[in-house]
């Protein structure tokens, strides 16, 4: 028997995929890199992260919210400023995305 035949592959787990699946979407990497400096208005993201449409800057903005990793407030004011900061769940991702930085600076 060949050692290549008595390895076993593990499973990837749950945490992994259900993490992949949030980030891998197009856009989110990059909201949360911008939020990664602090709290940002909409149209501060719409900036930091060019090409996304308003539609689309809504959605993600909608879709990490709901995911826990990005709170809004709205600040009373006339008229009414919201704010988009990252949770502290969210500012874990901190270091995963500059390596992911690093990781690309690396020569092929």
């Amino acid at each position: 028997m060949s050692s290549r035949a008595s390895r076993r592959c593990e499973p990837v787990p749950l945490e992994v995929r259900e993490t992949a699946s949030l980030l891998e979407r197009r856009w989110q990497l990059s909201i949360i890199y911008a939020a990664l400096t602090g709290a940002l208005r909409f149209n501060e993201f719409a900036e930091a992260v060019a090409g996304i449409s308003p539609r689309m800057l809504a959605e993600r903005l909608r879709d990490l919210e709901g995911a826990g990793l990005v709170e809004r407030t709205v600040i009373p004011s006339s008229p009414p400023t919201v704010e988009y900061r990252l949770t502290p769940r969210g500012r874990k991702l901190g270091p995963l995305i500059e390596a992911m930085r690093e990781y690309s600076r690396e020569p092929l």
